[in-house]
């Protein structure tokens, strides 16, 4: 690919040595400075692939034509999609949607109807991933020197999968990527050289994997350069994990047996190849450190030539930052990279700055890209302004787009606006509403650099669980029906998430009364925790699966606050600016003056005393 024309390679995707930094950085810088043409061609060359699929045909009526598909095909949500992706699940042809062969469904943390959103993929798509993380490499070597002189302690998962009636495999993005040949069979790349064997990644069973990866991790301190995982949330977990287990993995470097637990056995063979023998020494120095009163900057004790951590801090991973920098040490968070399940989007090409000043420059050879101009609720063009979970007058509380608006491209969108991501991918999405809110902060060479805002319309999150203003109203709404059989009636509630603790849990106020007087009742303890758990099967399955099966959040709780509590709220929301008029409750909240006003009226405090059902599906 040459400067000035678009990539001409087959699949647009330009072939390098992952090892050849220089030639990495070369090829950033083509695709940044070329985007009108690169995105050009990408929409062509989707357009042409796929025009006789079913879905795109009915549109297009044969036509190739770029403004044909921008008129004719509707930007759709995941509702809209659906029943195409539920047909090739049961059996259906992928040429419903793709020209392509559909491998597999990708599960999306985001729901529908209580369950996971499918994605289609392709072989292709995974060469595409392979090719992007790729590119990941020549921007940390550029800020950070000597990454080719030790090892990552990425802490990797696999997440629970299924397989649907066609025989298709439906499982999340990453459990795809790391099962894939394109990750195990992986070129040696210099820069990239794990901690933890494949073996250790790939164990189904999350606690062995955890404590084969720390024990690798903790046996190769010397060489560990970078730590880290794919969400800031999974990364605190292991900390939580060593916090509780140091003394029996001490106690494994010490004798050099792996504990008789670990039953996995891809998992104990690699494991004791990494230990090979006794090593009391680094067993003592472990002990030292983790026997300590205070765990602050434990990872760079542990892990002494640690350059940075890498984990994504942005988006409802914000949350975890002030945790992350207490345990590090003074190192640097780095979040590198903004991806979904639909597709992979952007890197950050100053990996180096600060958690609240991240932004990522899109990629235009990943997909075709559009963005629709997000308006305020009122007050058309004023800037749109974060609520941080208390609104103010002139803040909207959701994203009110009209939906006959036009989308804006890639090289069209205007410093300082906002925008909702729409994509059309190699895979089978056309002109599909991601749901992220994005904000344009920049621009390297021609390429926007956008600031991940939040997700449209979510109000809870702890790890990859989006949960939405109406999925917690259903909730709550069949929790109220127990209380309400006893005489009780909840008046008011709102909630947050509560990342204080690892894991984090989400967080219920109630406001309740008596019927036919205005005293608090007396509650019954099991009656309220039958509500805290009434909550929690009523909410998606991958909260559910979460909170089951992965462990990655808590109990959730129920703080029963005392009359006025949310008058209280409302006074503070209106010296905050809101409208009397105007003001109603907000079912999340984010200000820590106002969970603080809230925490100052509890009563009592309840907590779900059993995980909720979930199984793959």
């Amino acid at each position: 690919m040459t400067r000035g024309n678009p990539c001409q390679l087959p699949g647009m995707l330009p072939n390098y040595d992952p090892n050849d930094s220089e030639a990495g950085m070369k090829i950033l810088e083509d695709l940044t400075e070329n985007v009108e043409q690169i995105q050009q061609r990408v929409l062509e060359e989707i357009i042409t692939r796929n025009a006789r699929t079913d879905y795109l045909k009915g549109f297009l009526d044969g036509q190739f034509d770029k403004q044909v598909f921008k008129k004719t095909v509707p930007v759709v949500n995941y509702e809209d999609i659906k029943p195409y992706i539920e047909r090739i699940a049961n059996g259906d042809s992928s040429n419903i949607i793709s020209a392509e062969p559909i491998i597999e469904l990708l599960t999306s943390s985001g729901t529908s109807g209580g369950q996971p959103k499918m994605m289609p993929s392709t072989a292709e798509d995974l060469h595409r991933k392979t090719f992007f993380y790729n590119l990941l490499v020549p921007v940390m070597t550029k800020y950070v020197d000597g990454l080719d002189e030790g090892k990552a302690m990425y802490l990797l998962f696999v997440k629970p999968e299924t397989k649907t009636p066609s025989g298709l495999m439906a499982r999340p993005v990453l459990t795809s990527y790391y099962k894939s040949n394109n990750f195990k069979n992986r070129p040696f790349n210099r820069f990239n050289v794990y901690t933890s064997p494949d073996e250790t990644i790939l164990c189904s069973d999350s606690k062995q994997s955890m404590y084969c990866q720390l024990l690798c991790g903790l046996v190769q301190r010397q060489e560990v350069l970078r730590v880290g995982a794919v969400f800031a949330s999974a990364f605190l977990r292991a900390i939580k994990f060593l916090e509780h287990n140091w003394k029996e993995l001490c106690s494994n470097t010490r004798t050099g047996h792996v504990s008789d637990w670990i039953t996995d056995p891809g998992c104990r063979k690699v494991v004791s190849l990494v230990l090979n023998k006794p090593k009391p020494e680094l067993a003592d120095l472990i002990e030292h450190e983790c026997n300590s009163n205070s765990w602050e900057g434990i990872i760079k004790k542990l892990w002494p030539r640690t350059k940075y951590i890498e984990v994504i801090v942005t988006g409802s991973m914000a949350q975890y930052v002030s945790t992350l920098e207490y345990y590090s040490g003074g190192i640097p968070l780095v979040s590198t990279m903004y991806a979904s399940s639909e597709c992979y989007f952007g890197i950050n090409f100053k990996p180096l700055s600060k958690p609240w000043d991240v932004s990522y420059t899109l990629i235009p050879n990943m997909a075709y890209f559009e963005f629709l101009p997000v308006k305020k609720k009122n007050e058309d063009g004023a800037q749109y302004v974060q609520c941080n979970g208390v609104c103010k007058e002139n803040c909207m509380e959701k994203e009110t787009e009209k939906e006959d608006v036009e989308t804006v491209e890639l090289v069209d969108v205007k410093l300082g606006q906002y925008y909702e991501l729409v994509v059309t991918t190699f895979t089978g999405l056309y002109r599909y509403r991601v749901g992220d809110i994005l904000m344009v902060t920049g621009f390297h060479n021609k390429a926007p650099q956008f600031r991940f805002v939040h997700r449209r319309n979510v109000v809870l999150s702890i790890d990859t669980d989006k949960t939405s203003e109406e999925d917690l109203l259903k909730a709550v709404t069949k929790a109220k029906v127990i209380v309400e059989s006893l005489g009780i009636l909840l008046i008011e509630y709102t909630s947050y998430a509560d990342a204080s603790s690892i894991p984090g849990h989400y967080v219920l106020f109630w406001e309740l009364t008596s019927k036919g007087n205005n005293h608090l009742p007396v509650l019954d303890p099991k009656i309220m925790e039958q509500c805290c758990s009434t909550v929690e099967e009523s909410l998606d399955s991958v909260y559910r699966r979460c909170r089951r099966k992965d462990n990655s959040i808590g109990p959730l709780e129920i703080r029963v606050v005392q009359h006025g509590t949310f008058d209280a709220l409302m006074d503070f929301c209106v010296s905050q600016g809101s409208s009397v008029n105007q003001y109603k409750t907000p079912r999340c909240i984010k200000s820590g003056e106002a969970i603080n006003i809230l925490d100052s009226r509890v009563v009592a405090r309840f907590f779900s005393q059993k995980a909720p059902f979930w199984e793959p599906v």
